[in-house]
């Protein structure tokens, strides 16, 4: 064979790759509304910058009529490339070839970047489409799984990891997504579940669609599992690049700076008039970040699932910042279990990789109740104050109205080693609200008096201008300042500035145990 026809063989040899599981599958595929694989890389990466890895590999079976089943590149392609000129590694499983399936040598090329991916410090990002495990390999498709699952262990907390899920993901498939630090699924699209509707019929007699027990906004919304149900694969792959731009490469690295005409001491004239004069009533808190953000630019993870308290990115004077803020439009932005977990896993994401945290508060406590008792809102609620406490980032807190009990302790106090926290004049500080405390320092009193009502709401003024303010907190240190709402921008930004040396450590010790 000369070099002539080496060359020939060799483009064939590509151009079948490229096919994955042929021209009928592909086509099936983009029938069902999907793209391929390929496909879902090219729109992800900067074009041309794709590099892709064992093209020719093979699987090794030959049970169960596998020999005649044999595809170049074996159903997933491998490689990295550029998202916004910086460097990625990316898999995308092919639903053409074999449904997906994962075999002993599939595992292998994702295992074989993931590696790469640690070794040069850059961000591992998973396209998920698969069937599951290949039931012909057994033991070795259910080893290829295990071997991904040990490095995104590894891989965990020194490269971000993102999984986005554009089709079928059931069983032991879920598990790599899930220990990842991002998840995103497609509308009626892609599903996740450990076993599926049948099983679940035959074990618990339960009806289910495939979309109430895995879809996309069952788990934005109800399990938290994914962080975005993206109305398609392009909105999906949008949010990816967003994500990136506010991420490090690496553990080592520092977040990227984003140049902006949005002036740092820019002010908020509607911040001044934005908490109500009632107490109990409610406003939004997005407009408070969005008010004091960069160009009013606000990526919210997990925007549909304990929507008591908002997590997500954004940037102050270009740089890149993590926010956690309770929602007093939910719930008076009380603190439950789920949005406990939701905000501590956050703040551990954003401490593993150096972007610092701006936290917003207003919360008058946490959820009482049976069902929260009976789930463990103890050891749940623990998770969040244990993230702020562990976390050595810089930590700018701003009060805005209540910071109530063991609630006030757990969002970013200066207790849990903030750095700079402020409050604004309308900022409540104290163990409970005035109406309950005066209740239990005066009630048995009030009934003794012949205006109980009056006597108890003098207490309530006399409690709120004694205790339920922000001056006492100030007094004493654990409020650097007392801010107009207005200049919150500004603030911010100087602080963040200040701190962008900061160094601070935990005890030497091999890890901390959260209360998982």
């Amino acid at each position: 064979m000369n070099t002539s026809e080496r060359l020939n063989h060799l483009m064939k040899l590509r151009d079948e790759a490229h096919l994955g599981g042929g021209q009928d599958r592909i086509d099936k595929q983009h029938a069902k509304g999907s793209m391929t694989a390929r496909e879902r890389i090219d729109m992800l990466l900067d074009p041309g910058s794709f590099e892709e890895f064992d093209m020719f590999k093979t699987h090794r079976c030959r049970d169960f009529g596998m020999d005649s089943q044999v595809f170049p590149g074996d159903g997933v392609v491998t490689g990295y490339g550029t998202v916004n000129g910086r460097v990625v590694y990316v898999f995308a499983q092919d639903f053409t070839v074999l449904g997906g399936s994962l075999s002993e040598t599939f595992a292998e090329k994702i295992c074989k970047i993931m590696d790469l991916a640690m070794k040069n410090g850059a961000p591992v990002i998973g396209l998920n489409d698969s069937g599951g495990a290949r039931i012909q390999e057994g033991i070795e498709s259910l080893a290829g799984y295990t071997e991904i699952f040990q490095r995104n262990v590894m891989a965990s907390g020194v490269v971000p990891q993102i999984s986005a899920i554009f089709g079928p993901c059931a069983g032991g498939a879920v598990y790599s997504p899930a220990l990842t630090d991002f998840v995103m699924m497609v509308q009626n699209q892609s599903y996740m579940f450990l076993t599926g509707p049948k099983v679940v019929k035959s074990v618990t007699h339960e009806d289910v669609t495939v979309e109430e027990l895995g879809g996309a906004a069952m788990h934005a919304s109800r399990s938290g599992v994914s962080d975005y149900a993206a109305p398609s694969e392009e909105a999906a792959i949008e949010y990816i690049k967003g994500l990136l731009s506010f991420m490090p490469q690496n553990n080592m690295d520092s977040p990227p700076i984003i140049p902006t005409d949005d002036p740092g001491t820019r002010r908020s004239e509607e911040l001044n008039a934005i908490i109500p004069e009632n107490p109990n009533a409610a406003y939004d808190m997005k407009e408070v970040i969005l008010q004091t953000v960069d160009n009013r630019e606000f990526l919210e993870v997990k925007a549909d699932f304990a929507p008591n308290i908002i997590v997500g990115f954004a940037r102050y004077n270009g740089m890149s910042v993590g926010i956690v803020a309770n929602q007093p439009a939910h719930l008076s932005g009380v603190l439950d279990i789920d949005s406990s977990v939701k905000g501590a896993r956050f703040v551990r994401f954003c401490d593993c990789f150096n972007i610092p945290i701006v936290t917003f508060v207003d919360v008058p406590g946490f959820l009482p109740g049976t069902v929260q008792e009976y789930g463990g809102v103890i050891r749940n609620g623990a998770k969040i104050l244990y993230a702020f406490a562990e976390a050595t980032i810089p930590k700018v807190t701003v009060i805005t109205r209540k910071a109530y009990g063991g609630a006030y302790c757990v969002m970013s106090s200066k207790h849990l080693r903030g750095d700079i926290n402020y409050a604004w004049p309308t900022a409540e500080i104290a163990v409970m609200g005035a109406k309950g405390a005066v209740g239990v320092l005066y009630g048995r009193q009030a009934r003794d008096e012949a205006d109980g009502k009056a006597f108890l709401a003098d207490k309530e003024k006399e409690y709120q201008n004694t205790v339920a303010n922000p001056y006492v907190a100030a007094q004493r240190g654990y409020i650097d300042d007392i801010i107009e709402p207005a200049r919150t921008r500004e603030r911010i930004v100087r602080a963040l500035q200040l701190l962008q040396n900061k160094r601070d450590t935990n005890p030497m010790k091999k890890h901390g145990n959260i209360p998982l």
